[in-house]
């Protein structure tokens, strides 16, 4: 732990990292500790010793939560309600958010044992953690991630998991050279969209040709004006690595509108509608088309009378449309009289939606149904949009090398610059 900024900061734990599994070490150094201590007086709970319906406090998952605002809470809320889980600690830069999440934790647990923090540094560095799950907004997301990586702990980060194209591969590397399970928060993916899902994994539509996404609005600049502070907020903790701006209610709000009224909308902290829900539209046209693992190699720029939308071509024919017109959400042109062999659908593991499906794979060590790998190629699909939409026109990228190709303009769009010291 380094002090000499007045912040801690966070250091991988080797141990953990060679051991693949947080939990596992604990539970060793547990029974150590148990085996010297044999003839000393011993008083174990029932809580402790586990029962039916809750295991022992040794085989529980301790989670933590950073970023508790709307879309946190109700991720806290899951995993709060999980007997494999026990939930000790949260972090927030509001002190309402943090007093409120305290009480709702020590109300469920009745005892007063959750611990708050407003800088996320000092939450990661607790050692007693095995997971945390991200809800911030999406400007903070690949920053924690790797941090939370660094430090042995696993991760469940919230859709759109990037704010740029480079932060992509970043948090990619973090996870696999820490051996960490990290997955991405779009419960839609599966759960929405199982209906196009069946019949296209089952061959009706033969060979898949094109979908379409239907998404938006864009992001827009952040223009609002300074307002007396309303709130307990730690203002630049909340920017972080953002640019400057005054403080503005709109500017930090969590509300799930898109149009002007929240950070959702605004460039500085998200990627607008093409981002937020495009995780959703994106990731379940991916996955009926199976192309989870692919990025396309080209976006196509169109212009005309009938309006503006985009094609992007994939290396194995596929066209996925965003904004097509006189085209539905995910409508699928497939081949006609065609019918190809079923092939099974990818599920969640163990119990409990995507919620259930990470905890098992931190238990377990496999690959959770939203990894990370599969939400940045989603999130890909975004950010390639975005860029042509704001240059107006066609762009080819490289997606061995994640940058476009001959086109210095569109690269300088790759990543944005960050406010010191949160650098990546």
């Amino acid at each position: 732990m380094n002090r000499t900024s007045g912040k801690p900061t966070c250091k991988a734990n080797v141990a953990s990292v060679a051991d693949g599994h947080r939990g596992a070490t604990r539970r060793q150094f547990l029974k150590a500790a148990g085996a010297a201590a044999i003839g000393a007086p011993l008083i174990i709970t029932s809580s402790a010793l586990g029962n039916a319906d809750r295991p022992a406090a040794s085989d529980r998952i301790v989670m933590a939560g950073i970023g508790i605002g709307n879309q946190g809470r109700g991720d806290q809320g899951a995993f709060l309600g999980r007997n494999d889980v026990q939930y000790v600690a949260m972090c927030d830069v509001r002190d309402a958010n943090r007093k409120q999440c305290k009480a709702n934790i020590d109300n469920h647990y009745q005892n007063k044992d959750c611990k708050t923090y407003g800088d996320f540094r000092e939450l990661l560095a607790r050692d007693d953690i095995d997971a945390v799950h991200i809800a911030t907004p999406d400007h903070w997301h690949a920053i924690l991630v790797i941090e939370a990586c660094r430090s042995g702990k696993d991760v469940y980060c919230q859709k759109p998991e990037t704010l740029t194209l480079r932060e992509g591969p970043l948090m990619v590397a973090a996870a696999r050279r820490y051996g960490r399970v990290v997955s991405g928060g779009s419960q839609r993916v599966m759960e929405d969209y199982r209906g196009m899902l069946e019949p296209a994994w089952a061959g009706e539509f033969g060979t898949i040709k094109s979908i379409n996404v239907n998404v938006g609005p864009l992001p827009q600049l952040c223009n609002l004006p300074a307002e007396d502070m309303n709130e307990d907020i730690d203002w630049d903790m909340w920017l972080g690595p953002a640019s400057w701006g005054p403080y503005n209610s709109k500017r930090c709000s969590g509300s799930y509108s898109i149009n002007g009224a929240s950070w959702r909308s605004f460039s500085d902290y998200s990627g607008g509608g093409m981002t937020d829900w495009g995780a959703h539209h994106f990731g379940g046209a991916t996955f009926v088309c199976d192309v989870r693992e692919l990025q396309p190699t080209e976006v196509v720029y169109n212009d005309n009378a009938q309006g503006k939308w985009l094609d992007y071509i994939y290396p194995n024919g596929l066209t996925i449309h965003h904004n097509k017109p006189n085209s539905g959400n995910l409508q699928i042109v497939g081949t006609p009289g065609e019918k190809l062999a079923p092939k099974p659908i990818p599920e969640y593991k163990g119990w409990g939606g995507i919620y259930g499906d990470f905890i098992h794979c931190v238990k377990t060590r496999e690959t959770p149904f939203r990894d990370i790998e599969r939400g940045v190629n989603t999130c890909v699909l975004a950010h390639l949009g975005n860029i042509a939409y704001q240059l107006r026109r066609s762009l080819k990228w490289d997606a061995a090398a994640q940058q476009f190709v001959d086109d210095e303009e569109a690269n300088r769009m790759v990543d944005r610059g960050r406010r010191e010291p949160w650098q990546l």
